[in-house]
């Protein structure tokens, strides 16, 4: 089954990318959406991405239980998209837990569906201040290694750009 990771900066196009990827797998499309509206610019935005989606989107919500979703929504679709892995890390981290990352791991590998995981290549900047935000660094940076030895693809986003890391 095609699986793809896209990585990529804030605003790079690796939703878009991986959404596209998506729809040219079939008709109908599961979303796997990991972010939590914690505030009312985030349930703007939330509701924003949804419509932009269309009816051939089903959403389905998953801030911690991201390998039970995939397995969900696996038989339910033509093709899988999770947006992002990264805030489903942030969840973990903030819920003061350790983040699942090998039962993810083995979701994607088993899933009969193509499916597309996003996340935010973080580990390009400056050396964070802080030890949470040196520890979420340094977890997405393994969660990035983790996925990417997983999936037959990965896709780095520049500028809305496709730069091919792995095919």
């Amino acid at each position: 089954m095609s699986t793809l990771l896209v990585l990529g900066g804030a605003r790079s196009g690796k939703s878009r990318f991986a959404e596209n990827w998506v729809a040219a797998q079939g008709t109908c499309f599961a979303y796997i959406a990991t972010a939590q509206a914690l505030d009312e610019e985030m349930a703007q935005r939330i509701e924003r991405h949804r419509a932009d989606r269309g009816d051939a989107w089903q959403t389905l919500e998953a801030p911690m239980d991201l390998a039970g979703s995939i397995a969900d929504a696996g038989g339910n679709s033509d093709a899988i998209l999770v947006d992002c892995l990264t805030l489903w890390l942030s969840n973990w981290i903030l819920a003061e837990k350790h983040p699942p990352v090998s039962e993810l791991v083995e979701a994607v590998i088993v899933c009969p569906r193509p499916i597309a995981l996003v996340a935010n290549e973080v580990g390009l900047g400056i050396v964070p201040d802080n030890a949470l935000a040196r520890r979420f660094r340094d977890e997405a940076g393994r969660l990035n290694q983790a996925v990417a030895a997983a999936v037959e693809q990965v896709v780095l986003m520049v500028a809305g750009l496709p730069v091919e890391v792995k095919n």
